[in-house]
């Protein structure tokens, strides 16, 4: 915060100076300054030293999304207010002078920055890995459609002419927990085209398939909002799936696959 507070109006070096020779901030060793600071130029925090964002705000948030924290990419679930902010984070609020109630919506922020980049980085690897898998199991072609438009409301188009399939997948690295976003675009598309099915790809961190399942429009229909009024519509749903609600593989790739080739396609039928 001393760095963030100084560099403004003066130059590193002079700052250096003031930290070393002024009472006011003896309380840290030189080498805890330069630590800072490589620190702040690692999560670019000295690329733009006029942001108007209060300087505990920056630090804060900068802290949070490298902190490596084991909670963070569950927030949304395990952080629902103030008074279920971590222990580390509250130390690191009351450290920097912000209130619970705004470390939480920092908190909210960073994992929603967090997430949305984590997910389109693991979704993108899991419809590649994918379109690969197919490709190599079937005789059919796989294009995949999301690699040049998002507007079609699927991501993998499984071209055969007898059993066609347009796949929407949704990826993930984590264990334990099946959750997913779904557009209102990919929902409609789903409700219109019977070719339309939603796969869940599950990846180890070195973003390989380890597994494959289905989750059944009906179950979908169910659990997405309603349109309650004229003037409102949603565009966004958030939907955690039950293990009931997942199918092992993608059994209407069955008549498609070549013998030998299902891998986590099918594994309960063709892996034992």
């Amino acid at each position: 915060m001393r760095w963030l507070e100084l560099l403004p109006d003066s130059s590193a070096a002079r700052c250096r100076a003031f930290f070393t020779n002024h009472a006011d901030f003896s309380d840290l060793t030189p080498t805890q300054y330069e630590a800072a600071y490589s620190w702040l130029g690692e999560n670019g925090l000295l690329l733009d030293l006029h942001d108007r964002t209060a300087v505990s705000e920056r630090v804060f948030r900068a802290a949070l999304a490298s902190s490596g924290a084991a909670w963070l990419p569950d927030a949304d679930i395990l952080v629902r207010g103030p008074e279920e902010l971590p222990d580390d984070a509250l130390r690191a609020a009351e450290a920097l002078g912000i209130p619970e109630s705004d470390a939480y919506e920092q908190v909210s922020a960073v994992w929603g920055k967090v997430d949305t980049e984590a997910r389109a980085l693991i979704g993108n690897a899991g419809e590649s890995a994918l379109v690969r898998l197919i490709a190599e199991a079937t005789d059919a072609r796989v294009e995949h459609i999301a690699a040049h438009s998002d507007g079609f409301g699927y991501d993998i188009a499984v071209h055969a002419r007898r059993h066609p399939l347009h796949i929407e997948a949704k990826s993930t690295v984590r264990r334990g927990r099946v959750t997913f976003y779904l557009s209102r675009h990919e929902y409609e598309t789903m409700r219109r085209d019977p070719a339309w099915q939603l796969v869940f790809v599950q990846l180890t961190r070195d973003l390989a398939i380890t597994a494959t399942a289905s989750v059944s429009a009906e179950w979908i229909s169910l659990q997405v909002p309603q349109d309650k009024g004229s003037f409102g519509r949603w565009e966004a749903c958030r939907l955690d799936v039950p293990p009931n609600a997942l199918v092992p593989g993608i059994p209407r790739l069955a008549p498609l696959l070549r013998p030998g080739t299902a891998g986590p396609l099918l594994p309960d039928t063709r892996n034992g």
